[in-house]
């Protein structure tokens, strides 16, 4: 059997492309040619499946009042069953969470990814004898948010929420001992609505994780 990793996150999992200048299909999500876990599974081959699970506006805990079924941690145990035996699950999850109708700060959200994780750790899934977690913290959201409808949606603080995420994300990844990853600097966002990732942005993360899942998975 392949060894199993699981891509646990949000529109920035699932592809969704912002500007469709930036997408070779000229359309709203990228394809399978330019997708950040698409191009890890071409890098890591056929030793590896990696298995996309993003889903558009996903949370770590907070359940959403506009849209059903956000919740990270309602999801996370039927997902991780269905693909058993699992050898990684790798989680980008916060984006959404800085959204103003949650009123989490960056600590609470933090705590919502702790919550997460441990959950993610109970569940008897995993191919070896523990747990195997890889935590990112996504790319910060841009001050350029504001400057389109979206913007209005995710409300007051999303920036400054998400620039204090990645010191609290490194701090619960110690504590739980799963393995951790920054993505600012490493996978840009675009510069339309500030919280997606461009092409290059999935092409940079993919190399980045072509490099660093071999060392989590023996």
């Amino acid at each position: 059997m392949k060894k199993h990793i699981v891509c646990f996150g949000d529109s920035n999992t699932h592809g969704y492309c912002a500007v469709p200048s930036d997408c070779a299909d000229g359309g709203d999500r990228f394809n399978e040619n330019e997708r950040w876990t698409c191009l890890l599974q071409k890098q890591l081959g056929d030793e590896y499946l990696v298995i996309e699970e993003g889903l558009s506006g996903r949370t770590t805990v907070f359940q959403d009042p506009l849209h059903e079924c956000m919740s990270g941690l309602d999801a996370i145990y039927s997902c991780l069953m269905s693909h058993e035996k699992v050898d990684l699950v790798i989680i980008m999850l916060g984006t959404n969470d800085t959204k103003e109708r949650f009123g989490a700060n960056a600590a609470c959200i933090a705590i919502g990814m702790e919550r997460l994780v441990k959950k993610a750790k109970s569940i008897e899934a995993w191919r070896g004898d523990k747990p195997n977690i890889l935590v990112i913290a996504p790319p910060h959201i841009g001050e350029g948010l504001y400057a389109i409808p979206a913007g209005e949606a995710m409300g007051r603080g999303c920036p400054e929420k998400s620039r204090q995420l990645a010191p609290k994300y490194a701090e619960l990844c110690e504590r739980q001992g799963c393995a951790f990853l920054d993505a600012e600097g490493i996978a840009e966002f675009n510069t339309f609505d500030c919280m997606h990732l461009t092409a290059q942005g999935h092409r940079d993360l993919a190399a980045k994780l072509a490099v660093l899942v071999p060392e989590l998975v023996k």
